[in-house]
């Protein structure tokens, strides 16, 4: 199965616009000289950032959890002209690579990187956002989301990554990280300021929307309340037409 799934990635990435000669660049080096590479966002999941970036069209993007930049980059790529992307990383010791290769990429004028917490950084920024990455701790993931739904614009797009957690979130019995991962999910799949689609993409990627609705709410917009489709009970004794 895992073979399976590892020819059917190679060939969707043989099939789809290669990134940048930049971004391959990153990756090699993200490779080379980190811990943990498998926390980069991966070639697939950066073209969707940078399509979703290219279709929303954001004026300002947040980002929480930078990295070495890979998904910075992809997100920066697909802001229109007046488009600005906020990302922010506590820690300082990969801040090297990302500037190396957000100066190659020629967005110095179109990344801000912001060094702390997301708490702190994230009330301070006068803005609201039209698209949100969400790639932080994820025993954080929650208050993350609370502290952006509140600076979102109506429609405007958040995604968040690792919610599958490896599958284990399907698991019966959870450990502490899954339970908050699984915890999440069910939050934003409970929310009726938003809708929510979750995608099997590496290790699980929920987009979530804004809802559009006049009233009280997130910057105007009303909760809907979410009610199952009635279901038309099907004939006891179903007959076959006739011929």
């Amino acid at each position: 199965m895992q073979r399976s799934l590892r020819n059917i990635y190679h060939y969707c990435a043989a099939h789809s616009t290669p990134p940048s000669e930049v971004l391959h660049e990153l990756d090699r080096e993200t490779h080379l000289k980190t811990l943990a590479p498998q926390m980069m966002t991966g070639p697939l999941q950066g073209q969707l950032l940078r399509f979703i970036s290219l279709w929303v069209k954001p004026k300002f993007a947040l980002e929480i959890g930078t990295f070495t930049g890979y998904g910075s980059i992809c997100i920066a790529e697909g802001l229109p002209p007046d488009g600005m992307l906020h990302t922010i990383e506590p820690n300082r010791e990969l801040e090297y690579i990302f500037r190396k290769y957000v100066e190659k990429a020629g967005l110095t004028d179109r990344i801000q990187l912001h060094r702390g917490r997301a708490e702190d950084i994230i009330a301070g920024l006068d803005c609201t956002f039209d698209l949100v990455m969400i790639d932080g701790g994820k025993q954080d993931y929650s208050q993350h989301y609370d502290l952006v739904i509140n600076k979102m614009n109506p429609g405007g797009i958040i995604l968040v990554d690792n919610v599958l957690w490896d599958g284990k979130v399907t698991h019966e019995k959870k450990d502490k990280d899954t339970m908050l991962i699984h915890q999440f999910n069910e939050k934003i799949q409970a929310d009726t300021r938003v809708e929510n689609l979750l995608l099997p993409l590496r290790d699980g990627l929920m987009i979530i929307r804004v809802r559009e609705f006049e009233g009280s709410g997130v910057r105007g917009i009303t909760p809907e309340p979410r009610t199952p489709e009635p279901r038309t009970p099907e004939p006891s004794n179903p007959t076959a037409p006739n011929p």
